[in-house]
């Protein structure tokens, strides 16, 4: 029988994790093979071209464009400062000179006899990459960036949003179905990264933004919560890039949904250890997950490593999650793949999974209708 692939999330005790680390253009690489890097650590650098500010300065000055050369102050290539004179009048005999400040601080990039404007570039924007993984640097990509590695405990979510975070973990919950309240969240919590079980409320992401966490894990949000709180719909695309100050993973779903007891069991035994979260999620071709990375205190042996299972297979005794009502939201094992379609209550065909939930109870769901919960 042909090998059956499904979609599914990484919750792994112990592997080896890559990732790679990349500059939006070429720069400079401050790190060798071999070198221990933190996961805030400056890897590489580059800088970006300053924004460009065209100034209209021949009208300004109340002269034609063609004389404008003779006017300036400054030459192409120089670098000014906000407040510095750009160009002056010759006026009457020496007197009644004009003299124009720059707008800004910048670098004289052009100046045009046909328009008048004196183009100015600001000042070069520093972009800096961290490593994100506390691990050894493996691969040099020159002049962009580097690959690190480490061996991790790992959780994929299933969606976030917010970029990347670090802090310790700090678990504020004592069992999955406790809901994270802003009754929980402290000044304490500051900088940490917060580990609740079911529904993240509104109030206390509200309340998460305004102590300084660094990030807020839980099993659910409800949508109506998150759309207050980004003042707007989020629709089908890549998160990642919102400015909230707080990161937010959710691991089961939207709604009121526990956390899956063995991705709480494996957040709590990493209780107070430093880990780097992002929360950049993209649900269509290509997909991305949120994910928590836990650099673990000594390497793992050959044995204790997940091994290298074909990612996405579906086999007997996998741990999947169903997706879709009337199960949506429940945890079990695949105990059958039957090769036949079956008619669905839809009355369409599909191919199915028979899968024994937590309770005990066989169901049978189309395939496309669970997800792999992989490690």
């Amino acid at each position: 029988m042909a090998q059956a692939y499904t979609p599914g999330l990484m919750v792994s005790r112990g592997c080896r994790w890559r990732c790679r680390r990349l500059l939006p253009l070429s720069g400079d690489v401050l790190v060798q093979v071999g070198d221990r890097v933190g996961a805030q650590e400056v890897v590489a650098r580059t800088f970006l071209p300053g924004d460009a500010v065209p100034v209209n300065l021949a009208k300004r000055l109340g002269i034609s464009a063609s004389d404008l050369s003779r006017s300036m102050l400054r030459k192409i290539g120089e670098t000014v400062r906000a407040g510095d004179s750009l160009a002056r009048t010759k006026g009457f005999f020496g007197y009644f000179q004009t003299e124009f400040p720059s707008p800004s601080a910048g670098t004289i990039e052009a100046i045009s006899r046909i328009t008048g404007q004196v183009i100015l570039r600001g000042l070069p924007n520093a972009v800096q990459v961290v490593a994100y993984l506390s691990g050894t640097i493996v691969e040099v990509i020159p002049n962009e960036g580097v690959v690190v590695e480490a061996d991790v405990a790992l959780i994929q979510g299933i969606f976030g949003i917010g970029g990347e975070a670090f802090g310790r973990i700090c678990l504020v919950a004592e069992s999955p179905d406790e809901d994270l309240t802003e009754n929980v969240i402290t000044s304490e919590h500051r900088g940490m990264i917060v580990v609740s079980g079911r529904r993240i409320t509104g109030n206390a992401v509200r309340k998460a933004i305004q102590v300084g966490v660094s990030a807020i894990i839980a099993g659910g949000i409800d949508d109506h919560d998150l759309r207050e709180i980004l003042g707007y719909d989020l629709g089908v695309a890549v998160t990642g890039t919102e400015k909230l100050g707080t990161t937010i993973i959710v691991t089961e779903g939207f709604g009121d949904i526990a956390m899956a007891r063995r991705t709480f069991d494996l957040l709590a035994s990493h209780s107070g250890r430093e880990a780097s979260v992002n929360g950049a999620t993209q649900i269509r071709a290509g997909v991305m997950r949120p994910e928590v990375v836990i650099p673990l205190a000594a390497p793992l042996s050959d044995e204790s490593r997940d091994t290298g299972r074909v990612a996405g297979a579906l086999d007997l005794g996998s741990s999947v999650r169903v997706i879709r009502e009337p199960y949506f939201g429940a945890l079990g094992r695949v105990t059958g793949l039957p090769h036949e379609q079956v008619v669905l209550e839809s009355e369409s065909l599909a191919r199915v999974v028979n899968v024994t939930l937590a309770d005990g109870s066989l169901v049978t769901v189309a395939r496309a209708n669970v997800e792999l919960i992989e490690g």
